[in-house]
Protein backbone atom coordinates (compact mmCIF):
# COMPACT_ATOMS: atom_id res chain seq x y z
CA UNK A 1 0.00 0.00 0.00
CA UNK A 2 2.80 2.67 -0.77
CA UNK A 3 1.50 5.90 -1.78
CA UNK A 4 -1.44 5.70 0.19
CA UNK A 5 -3.17 7.61 2.79
CA UNK A 6 -3.18 6.82 6.03
CA UNK A 7 -6.23 5.58 8.30
CA UNK A 8 -6.81 8.07 10.77
CA UNK A 9 -7.49 6.04 13.52
CA UNK A 10 -7.93 8.06 16.62
CA UNK A 11 -7.67 11.37 14.85
CA UNK A 12 -10.32 13.74 15.50
CA UNK A 13 -9.14 17.15 14.47
CA UNK A 14 -10.66 17.83 10.66
CA UNK A 15 -7.02 19.88 9.94
CA UNK A 16 -4.95 16.96 9.86
CA UNK A 17 -7.01 15.31 7.91
CA UNK A 18 -5.59 17.59 4.78
CA UNK A 19 -2.61 18.59 6.05
CA UNK A 20 -1.31 15.17 7.33
CA UNK A 21 -2.87 13.41 4.63
CA UNK A 22 -5.05 10.46 6.20
CA UNK A 23 -8.03 9.11 4.27
CA UNK A 24 -11.02 10.87 4.86
CA UNK A 25 -14.78 9.58 4.30
CA UNK A 26 -16.42 12.72 3.43
CA UNK A 27 -18.98 13.91 5.80
CA UNK A 28 -18.99 17.27 4.92
CA UNK A 29 -22.79 16.74 3.49
CA UNK A 30 -24.03 16.79 6.97
CA UNK A 31 -23.16 21.34 7.02
CA UNK A 32 -25.45 21.62 4.62
CA UNK A 33 -28.08 19.24 6.12
CA UNK A 34 -27.26 21.10 9.52
CA UNK A 35 -28.15 24.52 7.83
CA UNK A 36 -31.07 23.85 6.23
CA UNK A 37 -32.52 21.47 8.81
CA UNK A 38 -31.19 22.59 12.49
CA UNK A 39 -33.36 23.21 15.44
CA UNK A 40 -31.75 25.96 17.23
CA UNK A 41 -29.95 23.51 19.58
CA UNK A 42 -29.91 19.69 18.22
CA UNK A 43 -28.02 17.48 20.24
CA UNK A 44 -26.30 13.80 18.85
CA UNK A 45 -26.91 10.58 20.54
CA UNK A 46 -24.28 8.08 19.07
CA UNK A 47 -22.30 5.36 20.21
CA UNK A 48 -18.58 5.82 20.42
CA UNK A 49 -16.00 5.82 17.62
CA UNK A 50 -18.68 7.17 15.11
CA UNK A 51 -16.84 10.33 14.30
CA UNK A 52 -18.92 12.71 16.55
CA UNK A 53 -15.83 14.61 17.79
CA UNK A 54 -13.99 14.51 14.29
CA UNK A 55 -17.62 15.78 12.89
CA UNK A 56 -18.06 18.38 15.41
CA UNK A 57 -14.34 19.66 14.04
CA UNK A 58 -15.14 19.54 10.89
CA UNK A 59 -18.32 21.92 12.00
CA UNK A 60 -15.94 24.21 13.23
CA UNK A 61 -13.43 24.48 11.19
CA UNK A 62 -16.24 25.06 8.25
CA UNK A 63 -17.94 27.97 9.77
CA UNK A 64 -15.60 29.97 12.08
CA UNK A 65 -14.63 33.63 11.16
CA UNK A 66 -10.98 32.80 9.71
CA UNK A 67 -11.67 29.05 8.24
CA UNK A 68 -9.37 27.83 5.82
CA UNK A 69 -11.41 27.76 2.62
CA UNK A 70 -8.73 25.10 1.14
CA UNK A 71 -9.42 22.35 3.75
CA UNK A 72 -12.79 21.96 1.81
CA UNK A 73 -11.60 21.40 -1.51
CA UNK A 74 -12.87 18.53 -3.57
CA UNK A 75 -15.56 17.64 -0.85
CA UNK A 76 -18.85 17.59 -1.09
CA UNK A 77 -19.51 20.72 0.64
CA UNK A 78 -17.55 23.18 -1.73
CA UNK A 79 -19.33 21.70 -4.77
CA UNK A 80 -21.98 24.20 -3.30
CA UNK A 81 -20.61 27.55 -3.88
CA UNK A 82 -23.38 29.30 -3.15
CA UNK A 83 -23.77 28.02 0.69
CA UNK A 84 -19.83 27.85 1.30
CA UNK A 85 -20.31 31.79 0.03
CA UNK A 86 -22.81 32.51 2.46
CA UNK A 87 -21.72 30.27 5.35
CA UNK A 88 -17.95 29.39 5.61
CA UNK A 89 -16.25 31.13 8.24
CA UNK A 90 -18.84 33.45 8.71
CA UNK A 91 -19.29 33.04 12.74
CA UNK A 92 -17.63 33.43 15.78
CA UNK A 93 -17.88 29.88 17.22
CA UNK A 94 -17.28 28.48 20.59
CA UNK A 95 -16.13 24.83 21.00
CA UNK A 96 -15.71 22.70 23.67
CA UNK A 97 -15.40 19.31 24.96
CA UNK A 98 -16.46 17.53 27.80
CA UNK A 99 -14.47 14.11 27.50
CA UNK A 100 -11.73 15.30 30.58
CA UNK A 101 -14.57 16.60 33.12
CA UNK A 102 -13.93 13.79 35.58
CA UNK A 103 -12.68 13.29 39.54
CA UNK A 104 -13.05 11.27 42.02
CA UNK A 105 -14.77 14.17 43.66
CA UNK A 106 -16.97 17.39 43.08
CA UNK A 107 -14.35 19.63 43.38
CA UNK A 108 -12.08 17.91 41.18
CA UNK A 109 -14.94 17.92 38.33
CA UNK A 110 -15.18 21.18 38.76
CA UNK A 111 -11.81 22.35 38.80
CA UNK A 112 -11.27 20.09 34.99
CA UNK A 113 -14.22 22.35 33.77
CA UNK A 114 -13.43 25.87 34.62
CA UNK A 115 -9.88 24.24 32.85
CA UNK A 116 -11.87 23.69 29.40
CA UNK A 117 -13.84 26.71 29.73
CA UNK A 118 -10.91 28.88 30.90
CA UNK A 119 -8.63 27.54 27.61
CA UNK A 120 -11.56 27.81 25.22
CA UNK A 121 -12.26 31.79 26.56
CA UNK A 122 -8.19 32.31 26.19
CA UNK A 123 -9.43 31.81 22.28
CA UNK A 124 -10.81 34.95 22.55
CA UNK A 125 -8.58 37.94 23.72
CA UNK A 126 -8.34 39.90 20.94
CA UNK A 127 -11.63 40.97 23.12
CA UNK A 128 -9.65 42.67 25.60
CA UNK A 129 -8.60 45.29 22.68
CA UNK A 130 -12.45 45.67 21.05
CA UNK A 131 -13.58 49.12 20.47
CA UNK A 132 -16.90 47.17 20.31
CA UNK A 133 -17.12 46.35 24.36
CA UNK A 134 -17.70 48.79 27.31
CA UNK A 135 -14.75 48.35 30.10
CA UNK A 136 -17.05 46.66 32.27
CA UNK A 137 -17.57 44.20 29.44
CA UNK A 138 -13.74 43.44 28.68
CA UNK A 139 -13.50 43.27 32.94
CA UNK A 140 -15.98 40.26 32.65
CA UNK A 141 -14.26 38.62 29.96
CA UNK A 142 -10.66 38.59 31.74
CA UNK A 143 -12.39 36.79 34.65
CA UNK A 144 -12.72 34.19 32.82
CA UNK A 145 -9.42 33.16 31.37
CA UNK A 146 -7.54 34.52 34.62
CA UNK A 147 -4.82 32.39 35.86
CA UNK A 148 -3.57 32.55 39.61
CA UNK A 149 0.29 32.27 40.21
CA UNK A 150 0.03 28.01 40.67
CA UNK A 151 -1.41 27.86 37.05
CA UNK A 152 -5.23 27.30 38.05
CA UNK A 153 -7.99 29.67 36.42
CA UNK A 154 -9.72 31.59 39.02
CA UNK A 155 -13.50 32.18 37.62
CA UNK A 156 -15.57 31.84 40.50
CA UNK A 157 -18.55 28.80 40.33
CA UNK A 158 -20.86 31.77 38.62
CA UNK A 159 -18.50 32.99 36.62
CA UNK A 160 -17.97 29.42 35.40
CA UNK A 161 -22.03 28.55 34.88
CA UNK A 162 -22.43 31.56 32.63
CA UNK A 163 -18.99 31.28 31.08
CA UNK A 164 -21.24 29.75 27.75
CA UNK A 165 -23.43 32.76 27.73
CA UNK A 166 -21.29 35.50 28.62
CA UNK A 167 -18.71 34.83 25.47
CA UNK A 168 -21.29 33.98 23.14
CA UNK A 169 -22.64 38.10 24.05
CA UNK A 170 -19.17 39.36 24.14
CA UNK A 171 -18.48 37.43 20.46
CA UNK A 172 -22.10 38.80 19.25
CA UNK A 173 -21.17 42.35 20.21
CA UNK A 174 -17.64 41.94 18.88
CA UNK A 175 -18.76 40.90 15.58
CA UNK A 176 -22.23 41.59 15.20
CA UNK A 177 -23.04 37.76 14.45
CA UNK A 178 -24.58 35.63 16.63
CA UNK A 179 -22.81 32.87 17.56
CA UNK A 180 -22.28 28.84 17.08
CA UNK A 181 -22.19 26.78 19.85
CA UNK A 182 -20.47 23.29 19.90
CA UNK A 183 -20.64 20.84 22.52
CA UNK A 184 -18.56 17.36 22.46
CA UNK A 185 -18.83 14.63 24.87
CA UNK A 186 -21.27 16.69 27.22
CA UNK A 187 -22.29 13.15 28.97
CA UNK A 188 -19.03 12.59 30.27
CA UNK A 189 -19.72 14.49 33.44
CA UNK A 190 -22.23 12.98 34.29
CA UNK A 191 -21.29 9.26 33.45
CA UNK A 192 -18.15 10.10 35.87
CA UNK A 193 -20.06 11.81 38.61
CA UNK A 194 -22.67 9.03 38.77
CA UNK A 195 -19.58 6.74 38.86
CA UNK A 196 -18.10 8.79 42.16
CA UNK A 197 -20.97 10.00 43.83
CA UNK A 198 -21.84 13.13 43.34
CA UNK A 199 -24.33 12.97 40.57
CA UNK A 200 -27.14 15.63 41.75
CA UNK A 201 -24.52 18.00 42.10
CA UNK A 202 -23.05 18.10 38.34
CA UNK A 203 -26.74 17.52 36.90
CA UNK A 204 -27.55 20.87 38.57
CA UNK A 205 -24.15 22.77 37.77
CA UNK A 206 -24.47 21.68 33.66
CA UNK A 207 -28.54 21.71 34.28
CA UNK A 208 -27.75 25.79 35.01
CA UNK A 209 -24.90 26.21 32.57
CA UNK A 210 -26.53 24.63 29.77
CA UNK A 211 -29.33 26.82 30.63
CA UNK A 212 -28.28 29.89 30.65
CA UNK A 213 -26.04 29.35 27.04
CA UNK A 214 -29.14 27.35 25.39
CA UNK A 215 -32.67 28.75 26.69
CA UNK A 216 -33.68 32.21 25.07
CA UNK A 217 -29.95 32.63 24.03
CA UNK A 218 -30.62 36.23 21.90
CA UNK A 219 -27.08 36.05 20.82
CA UNK A 220 -26.84 32.11 19.47
CA UNK A 221 -27.47 30.68 16.21
CA UNK A 222 -27.33 27.50 16.63
CA UNK A 223 -25.42 24.64 18.93
CA UNK A 224 -24.64 21.42 19.06
CA UNK A 225 -23.72 18.99 20.97
CA UNK A 226 -23.05 15.24 21.00
CA UNK A 227 -22.98 12.56 23.47
CA UNK A 228 -23.16 8.45 23.86
CA UNK A 229 -26.25 8.16 26.65
CA UNK A 230 -29.50 9.20 26.32
CA UNK A 231 -30.44 12.01 29.17
CA UNK A 232 -33.36 12.67 30.23
CA UNK A 233 -34.66 15.76 28.85
CA UNK A 234 -36.01 16.52 32.80
CA UNK A 235 -32.51 16.22 33.95
CA UNK A 236 -30.21 18.61 32.48
CA UNK A 237 -31.80 20.15 29.53
CA UNK A 238 -35.17 20.99 31.51
CA UNK A 239 -37.16 24.03 29.65
CA UNK A 240 -34.93 23.59 26.45
CA UNK A 241 -38.32 23.56 24.22
CA UNK A 242 -35.85 24.49 21.06
CA UNK A 243 -34.05 21.27 21.64
CA UNK A 244 -34.08 18.70 19.04
CA UNK A 245 -32.68 15.16 20.32
CA UNK A 246 -31.30 12.95 17.65
CA UNK A 247 -30.75 9.09 18.22
CA UNK A 248 -29.33 6.13 16.81
CA UNK A 249 -32.59 5.23 16.09
CA UNK A 250 -33.18 8.48 13.83
CA UNK A 251 -32.81 8.59 10.09
CA UNK A 252 -32.46 12.10 10.01
CA UNK A 253 -28.13 12.74 9.30
CA UNK A 254 -27.93 8.97 10.08
CA UNK A 255 -24.90 8.79 7.18
CA UNK A 256 -22.73 11.09 8.73
CA UNK A 257 -22.22 8.94 11.76
CA UNK A 258 -20.13 5.67 10.84
CA UNK A 259 -19.59 4.57 7.50
CA UNK A 260 -22.29 3.42 5.02
CA UNK A 261 -22.29 0.39 2.96
CA UNK A 262 -20.68 2.35 0.07
CA UNK A 263 -18.28 4.40 1.92
CA UNK A 264 -16.88 0.82 2.93
CA UNK A 265 -16.79 -0.38 -0.29
CA UNK A 266 -14.84 2.66 -1.27
CA UNK A 267 -11.84 2.77 1.40
CA UNK A 268 -11.64 -1.07 0.70
CA UNK A 269 -11.21 -0.37 -2.81
CA UNK A 270 -8.35 2.27 -2.46
CA UNK A 271 -6.40 -0.17 -0.27
CA UNK A 272 -6.82 -2.60 -2.62
CA UNK A 273 -8.80 -4.93 -0.19
CA UNK A 274 -12.29 -5.68 -2.19
CA UNK A 275 -11.79 -8.83 -1.65
CA UNK A 276 -12.56 -8.23 2.21
CA UNK A 277 -16.20 -6.98 2.10
CA UNK A 278 -17.94 -9.82 3.03
CA UNK A 279 -15.43 -10.22 5.99
CA UNK A 280 -15.80 -6.93 7.14
CA UNK A 281 -19.14 -6.66 6.47
CA UNK A 282 -19.76 -10.02 8.95
CA UNK A 283 -17.40 -8.74 11.42
CA UNK A 284 -18.82 -5.56 11.98
CA UNK A 285 -22.40 -7.25 11.89
CA UNK A 286 -22.01 -9.25 14.64
CA UNK A 287 -19.16 -6.40 16.84
CA UNK A 288 -22.22 -4.12 16.27
CA UNK A 289 -24.89 -6.31 17.41
CA UNK A 290 -23.32 -6.90 20.76
CA UNK A 291 -22.05 -3.78 21.24
CA UNK A 292 -25.88 -2.43 20.43
CA UNK A 293 -27.04 -5.01 22.81
CA UNK A 294 -24.52 -3.68 25.76
CA UNK A 295 -25.01 -0.28 24.86
CA UNK A 296 -28.76 -0.66 25.36
CA UNK A 297 -28.04 -2.60 28.63
CA UNK A 298 -26.36 0.34 29.82
CA UNK A 299 -28.61 3.04 28.89
CA UNK A 300 -31.15 1.10 30.77
CA UNK A 301 -29.29 1.04 34.35
CA UNK A 302 -27.87 4.71 34.21
CA UNK A 303 -31.70 6.41 34.87
CA UNK A 304 -32.34 3.93 37.36
CA UNK A 305 -29.26 4.25 39.39
CA UNK A 306 -27.74 0.90 39.66
CA UNK A 307 -24.03 0.73 39.84
CA UNK A 308 -24.10 -2.88 40.70
CA UNK A 309 -25.43 -3.69 37.04
CA UNK A 310 -23.56 -1.24 35.68
CA UNK A 311 -20.31 -1.78 36.79
CA UNK A 312 -21.04 -6.06 35.74
CA UNK A 313 -21.90 -4.47 32.28
CA UNK A 314 -18.70 -2.58 31.95
CA UNK A 315 -16.78 -5.28 33.49
CA UNK A 316 -17.99 -7.97 31.30
CA UNK A 317 -17.69 -5.84 28.05
CA UNK A 318 -13.76 -4.59 28.81
CA UNK A 319 -13.52 -8.53 29.44
CA UNK A 320 -14.73 -9.43 26.06
CA UNK A 321 -13.00 -6.89 23.95
CA UNK A 322 -9.55 -7.90 25.90
CA UNK A 323 -10.05 -11.35 24.98
CA UNK A 324 -10.49 -10.68 21.32
CA UNK A 325 -7.68 -8.40 21.27
CA UNK A 326 -5.70 -10.69 22.72
CA UNK A 327 -6.48 -13.52 20.53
Amino acid sequence: MTGKKKLPIGIDIFEKMDREEFYYVDKTGMIEDLIQNRSEVNLFNRPRRFGKSLNMSMLKTFFEIGSDAGLFAGLKIAEDKELCEKYMGQFPVISISLKSVEGLSFEAAKKALKDILGVEAGRFYFLTKSSKLTAEEIESYKALPRVGETGDFLMSDTAMEKALLRLSSLLCKHYGKQVILLIDEYDVPLDKAFQYGYYDEMVSLLRNMFGNALKTNPDLYFAVLTGCLRISKESIFTGLDNLKVLTLTDVRFDEYFGFTDIEVKDMLEYYGLSGHYAEVKEWFRDVSRKDGETLNQFCEAFPDQNPKKIEEIFSDYLWNNCKVMLG
